[in-house]
C-alpha cells in the first residue's frame, strides 16, 4: 500500500483508505477544484472521519456526474492513551444512530441515486496530549490521533428507506412524536429529533400540529 497517497492524514483515515483500497485504484485524484480519496473508473470513494458538513459542497458538485461511496467511522469504544498513563476506555461510546448527528448537515442529499453511505462500526484509540488551552470539557487534552484498533461491522445504506429500516416503525402509533421514536429505536430524544429533522424534508415523515409533547408526526 506504500503508493496510496495520505496527505497528512491521521491514522484512522489512512487505514480505512487501505482497506478500502483495490488494486487499479488512484488515490488523491484531483478532480475539478476537489481532491477525491480514491477514484475507482467513475466511482468516487470517500473516507470522511469528521463532519459531513465540509462535505456538502464537494456533495452538491460531483453526485450529478458520478457515484460516490462516502464512507464513515462510528466509535462504538473508544480507548485513550495519554503520555505516562494507562490506555483507559472513554465513557463515550457510539453507536449506529449516530450516523444521524452528521446526516443533519446533507439531509436533502441523501436519497440521491448516485450516493451510497456506508457506517462503519470501530473500536479506535485517540492519542492525546496534555493542552492547558484545551476546551472546556476535555480535561485538559487535546486528541492529536485517532487509530483503528478493529472494525466490528458495516452498515450500507443505498437510499432514505434504508435508514428508515434502522427504526422499528410497528413500534410507533399512528401519530407519534420524537419521543416515541426515541422509545421505539432506544435511543435518546435528541438523537429521534435528528432522525425526524432528515426523514421529514426525504418525505418519510409527514409532519403535524405541534402538541405539548412536541410535533405530531406520521409515516408518509
Amino acid at each position: 500500500m506504500s503508493d496510496i497517497g495520505t496527505l497528512n492524514e491521521g491514522s484512522l483515515h489512512a487505514t480505512l483508505k487501505a482497506h478500502y483500497s483495490q488494486p487499479g485504484d488512484e488515490f488523491e485524484v484531483p478532480l475539478d477544484r476537489f481532491v477525491i480519496d480514491i477514484k475507482r473508473g467513475e466511482q468516487l470513494i470517500e473516507i470522511q472521519t469528521v463532519s459531513f458538513a465540509s462535505m456538502g459542497r464537494k456533495l452538491d458538485h460531483l453526485l450529478p456526474d458520478y457515484e460516490i461511496l462516502l464512507v464513515h467511522p462510528i466509535a462504538v469504544s473508544t480507548y485513550l492513551d495519554r503520555p505516562g498513563k494507562p490506555a483507559r476506555k472513554s465513557p463515550k461510546t457510539g453507536s449506529i444512530f449516530s450516523l444521524f448527528a452528521e446526516l443533519v448537515s446533507v439531509p436533502t442529499l441523501i436519497d440521491h441515486p448516485n450516493l451510497t453511505i456506508e457506517a462503519v462500526l470501530t473500536t479506535v484509540t485517540k492519542t492525546q496530549i496534555h493542552d492547558p488551552d484545551a476546551r472546556r470539557g476535555r480535561g485538559g487534552y487535546r486528541t492529536v490521533n485517532r487509530s483503528l484498533q478493529e472494525i466490528l461491522s458495516t452498515h450500507r445504506f443505498e437510499g432514505a428507506r434504508d435508514l428508515l429500516n434502522l427504526l422499528p416503525t410497528s413500534d410507533l402509533p399512528a401519530r407519534f412524536t420524537t419521543a416515541d421514536v426515541a422509545e421505539a429505536a432506544g435511543v435518546t430524544r435528541d438523537v429521534a429529533q435528528r432522525m425526524a429533522y432528515c426523514f421529514r424534508p426525504l418525505e418519510l415523515f409527514t409532519q403535524h400540529e405541534r402538541t405539548k409533547a412536541g410535533f405530531l408526526y406520521s409515516l408518509t
